[in-house]
């Protein structure tokens, strides 16, 4: 077998991580992870196990949704989601222009004064901004009720009826983030936009009868980071590179 890395990112530009949902007791006395909304990727849930619920706020208002085992959810960007564990919950999450998150598509639900402030934005949201005595655990879990202050301001606003306390939210995310769009559009260009090139190519060489794609065939794998070693926004994580510095799989 040839070991030569093969130019096959995983179809779609998508990125692909298993989620544990934290079991770290909440100020509202639940679990769950740190409320977030992502600027520029739609995600997706898929239940591998547990049960919980996904809460939401929009612009239309506060909504919960329960969640259980093969259940597919997923939600559009603007979607402020907090993720609830009420038991065991695990969740394959799928990610639209997978690269886009890690470079700061998500913005976390910190106090107001937090989130329009981008140094304090940063320190708050970086796991390495707490006590030098801290371990990553704690610093994530310190991350995630900061988080959740914040969140709960959004959700009883959302709940009255009260839309200018999300729609600063919204400002205030834009500003953050606004600095770093050219930096995705590049990502974006260089990962995702050929995924639909090429399928317009193969679809115009099988209107032409032809097919030189096929003498181009790969097989890929990647394999997965161990799991528990990575601490996200909602839980631990398992990782899998979907790039395109991918190595020919064997049988």
């Amino acid at each position: 077998m040839t070991t030569t890395t093969l130019s096959a990112a995983f179809p779609g530009g998508v990125g692909l991580t298993r989620l544990k949902v934290y079991e770290w007791e909440t100020a509202d006395g639940v679990c769950g992870g740190s409320p977030h909304m992502h600027t520029a990727s739609t995600e997706a849930y898929f239940v591998l196990a547990g049960t919980g619920r996904v809460e939401t706020i929009r612009t239309s208002g506060y909504e919960s949704y329960d969640l259980a085992p093969n259940d597919l959810l997923w939600f559009s960007p603007g979607t402020i989601h907090r993720l609830v564990n009420d038991g065991d919950l695990e969740i394959l999450a799928i990610m639209q222009n997978g690269g886009l998150p890690e470079a700061g598509d998500a913005v976390l639900t910190f106090d107001s004064d937090v989130v329009a402030d981008p140094v304090r934005y940063a320190r708050a949201a970086s796991l390495t901004g707490g006590s030098p005595s801290d371990s990553l655990q704690d610093a994530a879990r310190f991350r995630r009720d900061a988080a959740l202050a914040g969140y709960q301001r959004l959700k009883e606003a959302a709940i009255a009826g009260e839309g200018e306390y999300l729609a600063k939210f919204h400002q205030d995310a834009v500003r953050l983030i606004q600095w770093r769009v050219p930096e995705w559009k590049s990502l974006w260009e260089e990962t995702v936009t050929p995924e639909s090139q090429r399928t317009a190519d193969w679809l115009q060489e099988l209107a032409q009868g032809q097919a030189s794609h096929f003498a181009k065939a790969t097989v890929a794998r990647s394999e997965a980071n161990s799991p528990g070693t990575i601490f996200g926004m909602c839980g631990t994580l398992q990782k899998w590179d979907t790039g395109h510095a991918l190595q020919p799989a064997e049988p």
